[in-house]
């Protein structure tokens, strides 16, 4: 895989990992990635399935955790979402 590639990948996990931070569901930060930061749905499931594979343990219990938290609102969700793309730009070195 090319340098750009894993960069992306990267990324993406990295942006993934701030959802979970917000206790988004796969479907919400699928949307949520799409909508802010131009990352096609696809890309999104597929990084996240990856992770699950890799720490099947800590999804298990993220699963069990969702059911038990209350959501917060679309627009508490977008703001946040902005938020963490534009420190996410802002921390890139490479920019």
């Amino acid at each position: 895989m090319g340098d750009s590639s894993a960069s992306y990948i990267h990324m993406v996990q990295h942006l993934i990992e701030k959802c979970l931070i917000f206790n988004m569901t796969k479907e919400e930060c699928m949307e949520a990635l799409s909508k802010h930061a131009n990352i096609k749905p696809v890309i999104t499931s597929t990084v996240w399935n990856e992770l699950e594979k890799e720490n099947k343990e800590f999804f298990e219990a993220y699963a069990r955790s969702q059911s038990k938290q209350d959501r917060m609102s679309e627009k508490e969700t977008s703001q946040m979402i902005q938020n963490m793309i534009s420190d996410s730009s802002n921390n890139d070195p490479g920019k």
